[in-house]
């Protein structure tokens, strides 16, 4: 298998959509021209303002500053403050410090270099669900949870750049950005909600034409910083852009994943393949317009399954799967600095195995079923309206109203889902007593966002 690897990489090196860095080596600059700034997911930043450059003008220093805080009311008013079921909102009728970030990166002289450090309730829900840290030994995330991204690799000057890094990176998968700013809801979609947010690996970003971007990428597991597999995971990611107005993603996954429930510790045997693939299109331009500046619309598509077999049980891909759908329009007005995003998402997740804790198939004791299938499917249907007001690039006021609905009890209820008494190691003064949960959910949201 290393050699296998070792052959691809040396294939490859003779062929990267950029990070943040891509730019501070390219002598050819891909997309050059192109105002990005619009697209869900991307940054709407067009100058930062954090560079240095040397004397003649190279970068050498690219820094980034972020502070994304909220404030969110659940409608069943939970006893516990806990909000479920998102990876974005945690919390309920509390003020949060959601992430909290700076970093900086590097691609001077050729020579890539990217740490960008992160504190906030984000990392609980994201981070805390990685069990891979617990098998075996010389692993945990008690330092790595503060990283949000770290890399090291080198830009090749061929075509509009071949980069080769090695590090924690944010996933690929999905069209939305960890970033929140970036997303054009706050809450993502529940589709990008049952993704991977990070990945520890390496990956190789090749840019064949100006307007197109191809990585590569080998990865210790699905959002996992150590592997459960005797094979690393693959991925691939395709941006590319015809037009400033127009964008198309394709993006796969393929690894072995599943923790296997053996005592002796047995490395999964259970494949795990996931794609996803969006459509991105601006169809009306006109920032001066103190009316509609802007509009566009975005598209995202999801399919996955699991199948296989471990010391337990055999799995097949009609009963673990996943698929969904995004929909979403985003009108800019005033000279783009407000902005309105309708949304419009399903997901369906045959076995839950993507989906939040706590599940809607198992109660607090986490051994039997709720149901009388224990593959029957989570199904959730999401809409969310978003205000953005604007004043400049690197701050948003944005507030949030959204509604959720599934088949099972999936939500939180006005009980909780941590215990009788609202505190996660209260007593539990019933012996039969479940996470308090519900069909359907309602909150809203105000957010203070600021990004350098």
């Amino acid at each position: 298998m290393k050699t296998t690897v070792l052959i691809v990489l040396c294939m490859i090196a003779a062929i990267t959509l950029p990070s943040q860095n891509d730019s501070l080596t390219n002598q050819k600059i891909p997309f050059d021209g192109m105002d990005l700034s619009w697209i869900n997911g991307q940054s709407r930043i067009k100058n930062p303002p954090l560079i240095l450059n040397d004397k003649k003008g190279e970068t050498v220093l690219a820094g980034t500053v972020y502070v994304d805080s909220y404030f969110n009311y659940n409608f069943s008013d939970p006893i516990d403050n806990t909000q479920t079921a998102s990876s974005t909102i945690g919390r309920h009728k509390e003020t949060t410090i959601n992430l909290a970030s700076i970093g900086v990166e590097s691609g001077y002289k050729n020579c890539i270099g990217r740490l960008w450090l992160q504190y906030g309730a984000m990392q609980h829900i994201v981070q805390e669900l990685d069990a891979s840290i617990n098998r075996g030994r010389n692993t945990g995330t008690g330092n790595l949870k503060f990283i949000r991204e770290a890399a090291a690799g080198y830009h090749f000057n061929k075509w509009y750049g071949i980069n080769i890094e090695a590090g924690i990176f944010m996933s690929y998968i999905g069209l939305e950005s960890y970033m929140l700013q970036d997303n054009w809801c706050y809450q993502r979609s529940m589709v990008c909600d049952f993704t991977p947010f990070y990945f520890q690996g390496a990956r190789i970003q090749m840019y064949p034409s100006k307007k197109l971007k191809q990585e590569l990428w080998v990865l210790n597991g699905w959002q996992t910083y150590n592997s459960f597999s005797k094979a690393p995971g693959l991925g691939s990611s395709t941006y590319y852009r015809p037009t400033e107005n127009l964008q198309l993603v394709a993006n796969f996954y393929y690894g072995h994943d599943t923790q296997d429930p053996d005592t002796l510790g047995n490395q999964s045997k259970r494949l795990r393949f996931h794609h996803d693939n969006s459509i991105v299109v601006r169809y009306f331009n006109k920032p001066t317009s103190a009316k509609i500046s802007q509009a566009a619309l975005s598209i995202n598509t999801h399919y996955g399954f699991q199948q296989g077999m471990s010391k337990v049980d055999t799995i097949t891909s009609k009963q673990h799967f996943m698929y969904g759908i995004s929909l979403t329009n985003r009108l800019w007005l005033n000279k783009n600095k407000m902005a309105l995003s309708l949304r419009a998402d399903y997901v369906a997740n045959g076995g839950n195995y993507l989906s939040f804790s706590p599940s809607p198939v198992l109660p607090n004791d986490y051994s039997t079923s709720f149901t009388s299938d224990p593959y029957k499917p989570i199904e959730i249907m999401q809409g969310t309206a978003t205000l953005d007001f604007m004043p400049n690039d690197y701050f948003t006021f944005r507030i949030e109203y959204g509604h959720r609905e599934a088949n099972l009890p999936y939500f939180a209820g006005h009980g909780g889902t941590t215990s009788p008494s609202g505190w996660i190691n209260g007593p539990l003064t019933q012996a039969t007593w479940k996470p308090d949960l519900l069909k359907t959910e309602n909150r809203i949201t105000l957010v203070l966002n600021f990004r350098l």
